[in-house]
């Protein structure tokens, strides 16, 4: 099963109604792979200053993708679950909170999906970071992190998309999904996820890449039932 339908979308306040943690009985499981075929689209980073620290000049892919078209880094999510399993203990990192670092003057890592709350900021390097996340247009945080080993927190409450800059250079790009449901996954090297403890039920299957484009598809799941995709992007 193929997903075709392209949706643009600024993907932030999904929903405002609160999920509702349910006991599970029978539920599914649902398995897919993101694939690109094509060539992988390049841009070429420019650094304007700090190049001690933050390198040269140098062409980096806009798609991760693997040697087997597995893209890296794209997340699945189902849309609009009120209801289901409960958050589990692999939605912290730490034992405080999901972290974003400052390494080289990149963001580490690129992309997460976070429960509603914290988020902790660390800056691993020697200079200065002024670290800007946005909801669509509207700032929701916006810190100066001067020194080595800075630390800092950016609360983030509300389900949605979060884009990451850093005001001091401007090539820095982090995106954060902070979840409005635990059905969410972010694909690793091999372009695969999971989500499972899926309640039974017809579902719309989201699939963003940091493109800012996402892939619906409508997916039933029934009792049991272990489903497997594959999602292709062009």
């Amino acid at each position: 099963m193929f997903a075709t339908a392209f949706v643009a979308s600024a993907l932030f306040a999904h929903r405002a109604q609160a999920y509702e943690e349910v006991i599970v009985s029978g539920g599914g499981t649902l398995t897919g792979k993101v694939v690109f075929n094509g060539d992988v689209p390049t841009k070429m980073v420019i650094p304007t200053k700090d190049p001690a620290v933050c390198g040269g000049i140098r062409n980096v892919p806009t798609i991760a993708v693997g040697a087997d078209k597995g893209v890296k880094n794209a997340v699945a999510y189902l849309k609009v679950v009120e209801s289901g399993k409960a958050w589990g203990k692999e939605w912290m990192q730490s034992m405080e909170a999901p972290v974003l670092d400052q390494v080289k003057c990149e963001f580490a890592p690129y992309v997460q999906i976070i429960r509603p709350g914290t988020l902790n900021i660390l800056n691993s390097d020697p200079l200065l970071h002024n670290t800007h996340g946005f909801y669509g247009r509207r700032t929701a945080f916006n810190l100066a992190m001067p020194n080595k080993g800075d630390s800092n927190r950016a609360d983030l409450k509300r389900p949605g998309l979060v884009r990451i800059e850093c005001d001091a250079h401007g090539w820095m790009l982090a995106w954060v999904h902070v979840a409005d449901s635990p059905y969410y996954a972010v694909t690793g090297e091999d372009g695969m996820f999971t989500i499972n403890d899926i309640p039974p039920g017809e579902y719309t299957l989201v699939i963003w890449q940091d493109t800012e484009r996402t892939i619906e598809q409508k997916v039933v799941v029934k009792t049991g039932e272990k489903l497997e995709m594959s999602i292709e992007l062009n």
